[in-house]
């Protein structure tokens, strides 16, 4: 019950403790404390956990349950890791890891594998911790549903926004929210709409964000308890600044003070220095707000996330930049700039750690013949083989976990969510041969979004990524499954329609230049209301020949469309119409 109804289990955990000190009963007594120092890793502190899973541990011991050892282990190490020691608890995970996969069910091997991701995430080694959790989650997805999936989607969510993914991260949230609806579980819900908070802040959708808000606000009315809220307090009051609530934002960072101790993981501590000092920035108090800042320096590495630094060092340029530091500001910005690109490249740091696997599942493979040439020579052999076996049988898992969550990164563009130029040229051949073995009509619209050079000059290069992520919304939420839409380059896009002809393409493109002249961007500096788009269509019955062919004719189409005055669509071989395609 520890996932979908915590208090419940609380209640019977402690019933069962007093029925097991009563009978002297030391394997009942360890899984008792087993749930309440889970209950404690959650509502409390990790220390008061570590004291009830510690018990738990002796008492397995005692009992000979090597199963609830085992499971008492991996509690504690998710506590050391929480508490900002992270290299002893993930070493001893990875030693019992074979040992676990084998006495454990899937939901309990889940959850040790959760444990490691964490570890790996602290670490700021995205590419391991992806392959972990994409693997705790098929364990889990294997057993029954007890709720640990919806963990597993808020730490998956919780990985892409360090990253910067957030729309791929909003995916697992909502979803992760949605089933919480059906659980009585406050504490998920609270992580889960705390990283709600952090994607709709940074994709500067302040109204949303300051519904979870009030709705973390109230959840914390309502629970109490205490250890784990600074983050989201601290965050919560980042939300209200940029939503110009100061008195809102004070009220939240005096909760955080309040919360604030000795045991307050790192990462916590630089986020509530953050939003202290952004409180200090919007007051106009700028010495202060430096003074702050540099008081936290130098920041922690370990359990620092890329995220929280690359936060840092912005909040810090622009307050260097309201005292009319120049120099200091612009040192702030080159340190955030280094680390924005780390953490864009993350990603692609994956395909290392994808081939290391490889090449280790390689080594087992030659292992493992080898002491299958032995077998039949003594019975340590043949046990020599099965530990190999598992071992590999292990790393398959990872790795096709790995490859799996590599094949969708390499295919998507980061910043609209589209697919890629790549993916473009893997897809549109067979798509083509198959349109034409059939003698079905495949559309190819190239679409160029007119004056986005007067958007980024105009308003700056964040709200031209901002102006693009949204036209890659658009796309997204209005074309049909079967279309296919990728990034072309810039502000360029091409779409896919099979068993579209270039007319049919055109009535749909003009609903979209109609909801894209509708789309209205607050982007800070001003508003951006009106903008449209030029397109060229090509289908392939009108225009026969080969991808280059169809691709060529479409994009001459796009570039007669903004000759002729942008905001139209020009298909291919049509006589062409003077006249704007869609009416502003």
């Amino acid at each position: 019950m520890q996932y979908r109804d915590s208090a419940g289990s609380l209640a019977l955990a402690e019933r069962a403790l007093a029925g097991a000190l009563a009978g002297r009963d030391a394997e009942a007594e360890g899984w008792a404390r087993l749930a309440l120092g889970h209950y404690r890793m959650r509502y409390a502190t990790p220390s008061e956990a570590l004291v009830e899973l510690e018990a738990a541990e002796r008492c397995f011991v005692q009992s000979g349950d090597r199963r609830g050892e085992i499971i008492a282990l991996v509690g504690q190490a998710r506590c050391h890791w929480r508490l900002g020691r992270v290299r002893e608890p993930l070493s001893q995970m990875m030693a019992l890891r074979n040992e676990a996969m084998q006495l454990l069910n899937r939901e309990e091997r889940s959850m040790m594998l959760n444990v490691i991701a964490g570890c790996y995430s602290s670490r700021g080694d995205s590419p391991e911790a992806f392959a972990y959790l994409y693997q705790a989650l098929r364990e889990s997805r294997g057993g029954r549903s007890h709720g640990f999936d919806v963990v597993l989607y808020c730490n998956l969510a919780h990985e892409l926004l360090q990253l910067g993914d957030y729309y791929e991260a909003l995916n697992y949230i909502n979803e992760g929210i949605e089933r919480c609806t059906r659980m009585a579980n406050d504490h998920l819900l609270a992580v889960l709409l705390l990283n709600r908070v952090l994607c709709l802040t940074d994709l500067d959708l302040r109204a949303e964000a300051m519904t979870d808000v009030s709705r973390l606000s109230a959840l914390f009315e309502r629970t109490g308890g205490r250890g784990g809220r600074v983050e989201a307090l601290a965050a919560m009051a980042l939300t209200a600044l940029r939503a110009d609530r100061a008195d809102e934002a004070n009220r939240l960072i005096a909760l955080a003070d309040g919360e604030r101790g000795p045991t307050t993981p790192a990462e916590d501590r630089v986020a509530l220095v953050v939003a202290r000092a952004e409180l200090l920035r919007v007051r106009g108090d700028q010495a202060a707000a430096v003074a702050v800042l540099d008081a936290a320096e130098p920041l922690p590495i370990e359990g620092l996330t890329l995220r929280i630094r690359c936060l840092f060092f912005q909040t810090r340029a622009a307050v260097h930049e309201g005292r009319g530091d120049a120099e200091r500001a612009l040192a702030d910005l080159r340190r955030w700039q280094s680390l924005h690109q780390d953490r864009a490249l993350m990603a692609s740091k994956g395909r290392y750690q994808a081939a290391s696997l490889q090449t280790e599942l390689l080594r087992l493979q030659q292992q493992r013949d080898e002491i299958e040439a032995q077998r039949r020579a003594s019975e340590r052999a043949k046990a020599e083989l099965e530990a190999i076996n598992g071992q590999l049988s292990q790393k398959v898992r990872e790795v096709e976990a790995l490859q799996a969550a590599l094949r969708d990164q390499a295919a998507r563009d980061f910043l609209t969510g589209l697919f890629n130029r790549r993916h473009l040229s893997e897809v549109l051949t067979p798509m083509l041969a198959l349109a034409q073995r059939h003698r079905d009509p495949l559309a190819l619209a190239v679409i160029d979004l007119d004056h986005f050079k007067e958007v980024n000059d105009r308003f700056g290069h964040s709200a031209g990524d901002r102006v693009l992520a949204g036209f890659g919304q658009l796309l997204r939420t209005r074309l049909r499954r079967s279309d296919i839409a990728c990034r072309y380059g810039g502000e360029e896009f091409c779409v896919l329609m099979p068993r579209t002809s270039a007319a049919a393409a055109q009535a749909k493109l003009e609903q979209l230049l109609r909801a894209w002249r509708a789309t209205r961007f607050d982007l800070g500096t001003g508003v951006l209301v009106g903008a449209s788009f030029s397109v060229g269509i090509a289908d392939s019955l009108t225009t026969p020949g080969s991808t280059e062919v169809l691709l060529n004719a479409a994009d001459d189409c796009a570039l007669r469309a903004k000759r002729l005055g942008r905001g139209r669509i020009v298909l291919h071989g049509a006589q062409l119409d003077e006249r704007p395609a869609v009416t502003p």
